[in-house]
């Protein structure tokens, strides 16, 4: 037990200062992991990490940011060109596009980058709207701030089963390879990337079952530097839709094409690039009014350019509501028909937004006031046989009467006239009555429904559209004895005998007997009160 206090002293203290260390070190790394773990909860959590995206899609979940990244977002950005936004207030007129300069033809290729072109407008229109965007779809508040509960990344394409057709509503930095068919959605360099990249197959037409109409593709990209250089740099959005299909038929222009376009691009107030797969010269042509009330730049060919063009946004493909018609109830909100005939009504200076009035100041009927009656001819199947005695019929009833005969590769604005100009429109079940768009509001529309259980048929092409449009409808439905049938295949053949029949054969049948093969010879005396109800309906509306 005994010795010296001295050395017992001085081991004590050194052993003191070894433990002391160890602790000091095992202290600085508890120290440290608490840091590094606090750190990078709070950068998780950081609102600023989520990257922004299209209107139509949810945040994806969030990423860690470094302070360099952060600090380089605060930092004025490199790039000086920059598209004007999409988006312009109703009041400001949208700024023309600044064209950029080719580069000298001395230099090399991999001296210098490539020029990209910027699309001029052809002509001035009224400013678009904004799109608004209460930040419900994207996951956050008001104030950006991501809410709780925010929804996963929604797909860039809205998928709705095999008849409804797909359409993909992107904003941001869209690439179109037009010639090779693919759309490519490249993310932003702040965003970091996508690291779940997504592809779709899109046939950009109303009708997705058209087989004949190429489909296109869609692809986001993982990488900002994925995305290929710009040839050509839009100032606006691209519209991307196919003329194919059923379009030569005058009511699958209407109904195909021309009534889903405008839905999907009436909202940019034509500052919205159309770009146009399996291009039609002659719809182009036929149509140019509507189109460049639609878009006030040229249509791009989609399938002949080779070039890469970029755009700040794209929607690809159209949808329609229900056959030549509007669902305001349904995407995009809050459209109509009615709305949809004053488009027509403008483009085309027509001056009639009304019928006839047939009253005069003190409401009694003016008996020198006849109102106008147009007959549509038809030249093929299903022409009305006893035409000039319809005539004389109706101008008996107080019409006077004239007979149209709509063109075919022309221009329609001239024929749009001549409707507008018309208080009442009568005809067989058959493309010429798509005219019935450019009626005033309130006129009567009266089709005659060919024999052979055609009335469905009829009440899906026209009736439910001429109701929407604000028309006074009347379908007079032929009798088997108004049916050149009966001379042509004879009474027991089951096309007069047994429609039904024809109908469980299949729409070959259907077509080729009931709208191919017969025309209509009206009996008067049944028709006669269907022309007295048409002038009491336009009695009633003064």
């Amino acid at each position: 037990m005994g010795g010296d206090p001295g050395k017992l002293i001085k081991s004590v203290k050194g052993a003191a200062q070894k433990y002391l260390g160890v602790g000091f070190l095992l202290g600085f790394f508890l120290v440290l992991l608490t840091y590094f773990t606090v750190s990078e909860q709070f950068v998780i959590s950081a609102p600023n990490a989520i990257r922004r995206s299209s209107p139509g899609h949810a945040h994806p979940s969030p990423s860690p940011i470094t302070p360099f990244v952060e600090e380089k977002r605060q930092q004025a950005p490199v790039r000086e060109e920059k598209p004007p936004k999409a988006e312009l207030a109703a009041e400001e007129k949208p700024p023309k596009a600044e064209q950029e300069k080719p580069p000298k033809a001395e230099h090399a290729a991999e001296e210098k980058p490539p020029a990209v072109d910027v699309e001029e407008a052809h002509a001035e229109t009224e400013d678009r709207k904004p799109v608004a965007d209460d930040g419900r779809s994207s996951g956050t508040g008001g104030d950006g701030i991501p809410t709780e509960g925010a929804p996963a990344k929604k797909p860039a394409c809205d998928i709705q089963g095999p008849w409804a057709s797909d359409v993909c509503d992107v904003t941001g930095d869209v690439r179109i390879r037009g010639a090779a068919g693919t759309i490519l959605i490249a993310p932003s360099v702040e965003s970091g990337g996508n690291p779940n990249p997504q592809e779709w197959l899109i046939r950009p037409y109303s009708r997705k079952h058209q087989a004949v109409i190429k489909e296109v593709t869609v692809r986001e990209l993982a990488s900002a530097a994925d995305a290929p250089p710009c040839d050509a740099r839009s100032p606006v959005p691209a519209l991307v839709f196919a003329m194919g299909g059923l379009t030569g038929n005058y009511w699958h222009d209407f109904s195909d094409i021309l009534i889903p376009l405008y839905l999907q691009a009436v909202r940019f107030r034509g500052e919205v690039q159309l770009v146009a797969e399996n291009f039609q010269p002659w719809y182009a042509g036929k149509y140019r009014a509507i189109l460049k009330r639609l878009s006030r730049y040229e249509i791009v060919d989609m399938d002949k350019d080779d070039r890469v063009r970029c755009f700040p946004g794209a929607v690809v493909g159209i949808r329609m509501h229900k056959e030549f018609s509007i669902d305001p109830a349904r995407e995009p909100l809050g459209h109509s028909m009615p709305e949809f005939t004053r488009f027509l009504r403008e483009t085309f200076s027509l001056p009639r937004d009304a019928p006839t009035r047939l009253a005069g100041a003190d409401g009694e009927d003016n008996e020198k006031v006849r109102p106008r009656m147009m007959i549509i001819s038809r030249r093929h199947p299903r022409k009305l046989m006893n035409v000039d005695a319809v005539v004389a019929l109706a101008e008996r009833v107080g019409f006077e009467v004239v007979i149209g005969d709509p063109p075919f590769n022309v221009d329609v604005g001239e024929f749009a006239r001549e409707v507008n100009a018309v208080d009442a429109l009568v005809g067989v079940h058959g493309a010429g009555l798509t005219n019935s768009v450019f009626l005033p509001t309130g006129a009567v529309f009266i089709q005659v429904v060919p024999f052979g259980k055609m009335e469905h048929i009829g009440e899906v092409d026209f009736g439910v559209p001429a109701v929407d449009m604000g028309l006074r409808y009347i379908a007079y439905s032929a009798g088997v004895e108004e049916s050149t049938l009966v001379d042509t295949l004879g009474r027991d053949h089951p096309a007069v005998r047994d429609p039904e029949s024809v109908h469980r054969s299949g729409w070959g049948k259907v077509a080729e007997y009931y709208l191919g093969r017969q025309d209509i010879r009206l009996d008067l005396a049944r028709f006669e009160p269907v022309l007295r109800k048409a002038m009491e309906m336009l009695r009633e509306q003064q």
